[in-house]
């Protein structure tokens, strides 16, 4: 038998912004996976439209580079807590993890996430302090309070004699002591510009040692190809062509294409089922291959109802792995059919049964997801991590041509075994010029959060806070408010405890609109004296629509589209001159957050407009009741 491939598998896992993807640029560039003359994105993982736009990492990926004879599978994660799912599973898919802190922010409630779930799974961790370019760098403190976290996380010796390095991603350096890269400008001005950032090193620095850490903290996979075949899916993929894959690590054996098997379902029943096609990572790209090794990550196809933690065995025998656990949703929220007056008239999707159809092909990758039937054939309940989680879903809908109205999103309460109602609470830390302190505090007591933590530092002001998720809806955009946009609020689910009773929401009303038509600079200039618009003159409004928020406690009917009268005194076009403020545009999460319980989201192709559930006004007066 031929010599086995030496394959390490790695994860790169840290808090949302601290350097994951461009870290992950600096392995492929510096192994050689690009050509030369290859123009290449930054953060070339994050291929998703959604993930390029808001420069986040969604859903997990894997690429594989080679450093002399050893082949590292990569795999990149989420950093942000809603898809924390994708996190969970490819934990037992990887030896070791590299850890990312920022040397500035230190460990924020995220590392805490995924840290824990690498030690549970027992690797030992290597820590990169990240971004040690940066003037309000603090390595001895950051790494202080890495220390503290891993010995909070009940971290055994062997994980706590983690390797240290220190590194500048986005250049691509990665040094054993911070000293070695003192002479590096990363952000020198040239020509009234900052320097470009280059993956491939800078100064006769590169990412070698983080790649001889790797070799020699982490051996490579045991040779255990004579054993009977092992898999375990990790990750769900989908091809249009080939339809559902399995995506995971071969605990031992050889998977061949073609090849009979047995599937262990977590019931504990097993079915017969084979093999298609197998594909292994090579750089950026999926590979088919006739057969591959345990140890190495793979693709297999041709098993339509494969699922997450569903065991991949030899034909004669099959033996289970212990079941991915994948933590519970904490928000709900309906998806309708879009009944507005303007239903169907810029959507190629518009029924139940489309709707339908795409949560069910969403629930064949997305497991942090649940959909459940409703009462009505029109609706449906869709249960996931958070309201990025959901509003992600419904952007990608959005941009499919899916035409549909969403709910207010709903926190999922649950029961403990006396019977007592318990409710998500969730970890922020907040980091605000010590001026705009004030009003954030008031503000979270009022939300029945309880301050965990208070420091201060260079006039910037340091709060860590638990909050009940209700609490935190329709937060961030009165925080943004607050602190003047200078302020950022990070939060993770953190665990339930007993209900805390009445929470106070959104205290303004809203101006809805009284008849369909379009609107007049003329009605809204008379209008915006009381409130704040969200349309702009020329905008078609329907009846039930809303156009702006009152500045009192209560919803209030107004006619957007009252046009100026021709009369012998003042002509029709007198009121070009009128000068309105701006509107107030919504993104998708603002909305949801924004809108109350008797209101709705219509999200189309082309807009996200806000309506009442109740249309006309009669029919909301009697719902009042």
């Amino acid at each position: 038998m031929q010599e086995k491939q030496k394959i390490i598998n790695i994860a790169v896992i840290a808090h949302v912004d601290a350097g994951k993807s461009t870290l992950v640029d600096a392995f492929l560039n510096q192994s050689g996976v690009f050509r030369a003359n290859e123009e290449v994105a930054d953060c070339v993982m994050d291929s998703d439209d959604i993930e390029r736009e808001r420069g986040i990492t969604i859903y997990s990926k894997n690429c594989s580079v080679m450093h002399g004879d050893v082949k590292i599978n990569i795999v990149d994660t989420p950093g942000h807590a809603d898809f924390s799912s994708e996190v969970e599973r490819i934990m037992k898919t990887v030896d070791t993890v590299i850890l990312l802190v920022d040397s500035s922010e230190g460990p924020m409630p995220q590392t805490r996430f995924v840290l824990q779930k690498s030690l549970e799974q027992g690797l030992n961790p290597i820590l990169l302090i990240n971004k040690i370019d940066k003037r309000d760098a603090r390595l001895k403190e950051v790494l202080d309070e890495v220390y503290e976290l891993f010995m909070e996380l009940n971290a055994n010796d062997a994980q706590l004699d983690f390797p240290i390095l220190y590194g500048i991603a986005r250049q691509g350096i990665a040094v054993l002591d911070p000293s070695e890269a003192e002479g590096v400008q990363v952000a020198s001005a040239l020509g009234g510009k900052l320097a470009r950032h280059t993956a491939g090193g800078q100064g006769g620095l590169d990412i070698t040692p983080l790649f001889q850490i790797i070799t020699e903290h982490c051996g490579t996979y045991p040779d255990r190809r004579e054993e009977p075949l092992q898999f375990q899916v990790s990750t769900l993929g989908y091809d249009d062509y080939i339809g559902r894959l399995g995506i995971g690590r071969i605990t031992r054996g050889v998977i061949r294409a073609g090849q009979a098997v047995s599937v262990c379902k977590p019931d504990g029943s097993v079915v017969r089922r084979k093999i298609n096609q197998v594909f292994v990572y090579r750089g950026l790209k999926r590979t088919a291959v006739e057969e591959a090794e345990c140890g190495d990550i793979v693709v297999v196809s041709g098993i339509p109802d494969i699922s997450i933690g569903e065991t991949i065995c030899q034909e004669d025998v099959p033996e289970a792995m212990e079941a991915i656990h994948i933590e519970e949703p904490t928000l709900s929220m309906n998806f309708m059919v879009n009944k507005s007056p303007f239903a169907g008239k810029s959507g190629k999707y518009v029924t139940s049964r489309h709707i339908r159809e795409r949560l069910e092909k969403e629930l064949e990758v997305n497991v942090g997801l649940l959909v459940e039937p409703t009462e009505s054939t029109d609706s449906f309940k869709v249960s996931g991590r958070g309201e990025l989680h959901l509003s992600i879903l419904i952007e990608n809908m959005r941009r499919e041509g899916y035409e549909l109205a969403v709910s207010r999103p709903e926190v999922i309460l649950r029961r403990d075994g006396q019977g007592r109602k318990l409710e998500p609470v969730e970890q922020v830390v907040v980091t605000v010029p010590e001026a705009y302190s004030g009003p954030v505090i008031s503000a979270l007591n009022l939300r029945k959060g309880v301050m965990t933590a208070m420091s201060g530092k260079e006039g910037y002001c340091r709060l860590e806070y638990l909050v009940p998720t209700r609490g935190l809806m329709g937060y961030r955009s009165e925080f943004i408010n607050e602190t003047r946009g200078e302020g950022i609020m990070v939060r993770r689910f953190a665990c339930f405890e007993p209900y805390k009773g009445d929470i106070p929401q959104r205290s303004n009303g809203v101006a809805v609109a009284q008849e369909e038509g379009v609107a007049t600079a003329y009605a809204l200039f008379s209008i915006s004296e009381r409130v704040q618009l969200f349309i702009e003159p020329g905008t078609r409004v329907y009846e039930g629509m809303i156009i702006g928020m009152n500045s009192r406690n209560m919803d209030m009917v107004v006619n957007p589209c009252r046009e100026k009268k021709v009369s012998n005194m003042r002509a029709a076009g007198s009121d070009e001159a009128i000068r309105l403020s701006p509107a107030r545009t919504f993104t998708l999460e603002e909305a949801l957050e924004f809108i109350s319980d008797d209101e709705l989201v219509e999200v189309v192709p082309d807009d996200i407009r806000l309506r009442k559930k109740q249309l006309k006004e009669l029919e909301r007066r009697r719902s009042g009741r």
